[in-house]
């Protein structure tokens, strides 16, 4: 039986894993622009970004088998010997090792490496055939040794550094605090790695995973059109049309003028010129939108997506609410820490149990109870962090302080910039594993739903037995002294790899945990200001971008959204009650023009 759950277990992870695999595939496929795509570098994107959700993934798996080992009772299993325990810690051990090693490979050595290859590519030398693939490899490898010295440095602080000695306290002779302590160099030295890089990635997500977290609902709730396709391309058709027989008047009147053409008419022939490609342009779009030329799968694609469209505005309004319980539950416990701490500063803010309900806490303990409930979960929620955090850097951009050095955008991501948001999202990441073991789900992610019984056993050596005493059966806590507690109660590896990092580095801890209060403000600042802030229209800029911008500009506003979307399914266009529809888009290319 052991053995089927434990397999049941791991086979969900597999699962678990192709599906990120595919969602990292679409998001490359759908950011990286078409005519720059390369084969190189999408392949080292797809799998730096399948390694570091694979990292995250992997703690509802460590919950459940940890959490199998005990029964309802509080007791430990017949099965669950102290071999059997050890064996699975030290295999999820192992796999954390592993892919925290594969994420710190990948972001400080593979990622720059194949961001130096691709800049070293030159078309003009590679025609001439003065460049060839060793000689790129070189170039690449040379800059590349810079990040070898920084991993080389960074290990070499961590395996000297001291950890933290002031160990005051009575609470530090807990047999928990006792094993969080570094036993070898090299086990420090990655503490102190993986310490680091959690840090970094705190910085970033503090900013764009706030911002995103506010910003993708209210994207939702804001998406639907304000003028339909058919709509769109019927008032486009009307303004051409004008536009052209303005264009035949002025040419007319001027027709064998040997003056030539007054220099009054002339500007305005050529703003006419450029507002004709402009509207062609446009034409082309709304063609585009509606299926025309493509296929009836293209098509039939169209109308389920216009069916569907009210279905997001609903989905909106509901991630709304899931984002500020989440929102409300992490403040919840960052007083709860920052108040009945035990150690405060000196550990991280280690928290031994919760105090204040806590309700996606106590979600997650519940829905442990029956696996893979809690992994849904856990994955719908990672998920809603790393969309939040692409929706955030694709927001803000990718920033020197003010100056914006790439812009991350749907078919529009040059393979330069994938590589830089590879590497935010690994560091992103890691920073979300912290937050949502240490301040979303504390004591799920240390102990998910196991429970010790304290009645003393009747002899020794015995289980304790609390089948007619339920009263006595309590849930496990870093700060339980019962004998029994700590032979039934077995904590979570990846708590204790964070809680050894904050541990013995208690620099780390305290930054990390005063970003999480920081993270709620910018949110809540970012939230209040999308939600009062009407969107504006550049349509300026929507028309240099030709294709996905203008669609995303010119079918996405804030009024007569649910007209739109019938106007969308039914596939016509309403009746013109007025000609202003297309004298609307000649007048907003014109105010374009002006500015």
């Amino acid at each position: 039986m052991a053995l089927i759950q434990t397999a049941f277990i791991w086979v969900a992870y597999a699962v678990a894993l192709g599906v990120v695999a595919l969602i990292a595939a679409i998001f490359t496929y759908v950011y990286q622009t078409p005519r720059d795509r390369s084969a190189l570098v999408s392949t080292v994107t797809i799998i730096t970004l399948t390694s570091l959700l694979a990292t995250v993934l992997l703690l509802p798996v460590d919950i459940a088998l940890v959490s199998s080992t005990t029964s309802k009772l509080g007791a430990k299993k017949d099965w669950a010997t102290p071999e059997t325990v050890h064996h699975i810690l030290l295999t999820l051990k192992i796999v954390y090792y592993a892919l925290y090693s594969l994420d710190a490979v990948l972001c400080l050595l593979v990622v720059p490496f194949t961001y130096f290859l691709y800049e070293e590519y030159d078309d003009v030398e590679t025609e001439e055939g003065t460049q060839t693939l060793s000689k790129r490899f070189l170039g690449a490898l040379k800059y590349t040794l810079i990040f070898v010295a920084l991993v080389v440095i960074l290990f070499l602080v961590g395996f000297f550094v001291p950890v933290a000695r002031n160990r005051a306290g009575g609470h530090f002779d807990l047999d928990y605090f006792k094993r969080l302590l570094a036993e070898n160099h090299g086990e420090r030295a990655l503490t102190f790695a993986l310490g680091l890089l959690i840090s970094l990635g705190t910085l970033l997500y503090i900013l764009y995973t706030a911002a995103g977290f506010a910003l993708l609902p209210i994207s939702f709730i804001k998406s639907a059109p304000s003028i339909s396709a058919p709509q769109l391309s019927e008032t486009t058709a009307t303004a051409l049309e004008q536009n052209r027989e303005r264009q035949r008047q002025i040419e007319g009147r001027n027709a064998g003028r040997d003056a030539g053409m007054p220099p009054k008419d002339q500007r305005e022939l050529e703003a006419l010129v450029r507002e004709e490609r402009t509207l062609v342009r446009r034409e082309r779009l709304a063609a585009e939108a509606q299926g025309e030329g493509k296929s009836f799968i293209v098509k039939a694609w169209t109308k389920v997506c216009a069916v569907f469209r009210p279905l997001k505005l609903i989905g909106g309004i509901l991630l709304l609410l899931l984002s500020i319980i989440i929102w409300v539950s992490m403040l919840i416990t960052g007083i709860d820490k920052a108040k009945n701490s035990i150690c405060k500063e000196h550990c991280g803010y280690i928290l031994g149990s919760i105090n204040v309900f806590q309700p996606v806490n106590w979600v997650f303990v519940q829905a442990s109870r029956v696996f893979p409930v809690d992994y849904v979960l856990m994955a719908l929620l990672v998920l809603l962090f790393f969309s939040s955090s692409v929706a955030g850097i694709a927001s803000i951009g990718i920033r020197f302080l003010w100056v914006k050095l790439f812009e991350i955008r749907k078919g529009h991501t040059t393979p330069q910039a994938m590589l830089v948001v590879t590497v935010m999202l690994t560091l992103i990441m890691l920073a979300i594993n912290y937050s949502i073991a240490m301040m979303v789900a504390p004591q799920y992610a240390t102990y998910g739903a196991q429970k010790f019984c304290s009645n003393a056993p009747k002899h020794p050596g015995e289980q304790p037995d609390c089948a007619n005493l339920p009263d006595l059966v309590k849930f496990c806590s870093e700060l339980s002294k019962d004998h029994a507690s700590k032979d039934v109660c077995t904590p979570s590896v990846v708590s204790t790899f964070l809680n050894r990092v904050t541990f013995n580095f208690p620099f780390f801890g305290a930054l990390t945990f005063w970003a999480q209060f920081v993270f709620m403000g910018v949110f809540l600042i970012v939230f209040l200001l999308s939600l009062f802030r009407t969107p504006k229209l550049n349509l300026s800029e929507m028309d240099e971008d030709a294709e996905a911008d203008e669609e995303e500009g010119l079918l996405a506003s804030t009024g007569r959204r649910f007209g739109a979307t019938w106007q969308d399914i039914r596939g016509k266009a309403a009746k013109p009650t007025g000609g202003a529809a297309g004298r609307g888009i000649r007048g907003d290319d014109s105010h374009a023009e002006e500015d």
